[in-house]
């Protein structure tokens, strides 16, 4: 048995755990990973409402690159994604999130394998996750169905919710 329906459910599943965890900090921005991290933050807001801003990443050959915007500089934000397989997007975008100042950096996943767990709490204030599996799965693994999307489909959704 699955972990989860699809992304929007473990995006739901995920809300309840971010809201209590953030539940101090001030005008949170959640920052889905495109493409993926979109599904999630959409059955994050259902919940939980908050101002989202797409997180562009960039993967290569060469490794990934994160482009957070500027003015993020003393805010708390949260990284959302389709959850943690080797931890690579993760820790990019920690890094350059640093690199602007951010006041604050959480990282909220349905799903992060504890070897990931150590290292990545290391790089963010907090790290969230429903799923905590002794070792590293395909994530298509913890999810009947895996519905990835691709980065248009991506911004299209995330526009058609945004205000």
């Amino acid at each position: 048995m699955s972990d989860f329906t699809n992304l929007r459910d473990a995006g739901a599943r995920l809300a309840p755990l971010l809201a209590d965890a953030l539940a101090d900090l001030p005008d949170p921005v959640l920052l889905p990973v495109l493409p993926n991290g979109v599904p999630v933050v959409l059955g994050v807001l259902d919940a939980w409402p908050a101002e989202v801003r797409a997180l562009p990443a960039t993967r290569g050959d060469d490794g990934v690159t994160v482009s957070p915007d500027a003015d993020l500089a003393g805010r708390h934000v949260v990284v959302l994604d389709d959850g943690v397989e080797t931890g690579t997007v993760a820790r990019s975008a920690a890094r350059a999130l640093r690199d602007v100042g951010v006041a604050s950096a959480t990282l909220a996943v349905p799903v992060c394998p504890r070897e990931a767990l150590a290292d990545l709490a290391l790089r963010y204030d907090r790290v969230v996750a429903v799923a905590r599996p002794l070792v590293r799965r395909d994530l298509a693994w913890h999810y009947d169905a895996f519905d990835t999307v691709d980065e248009q489909t991506a911004l299209r959704l995330l526009a058609a919710r945004l205000p």
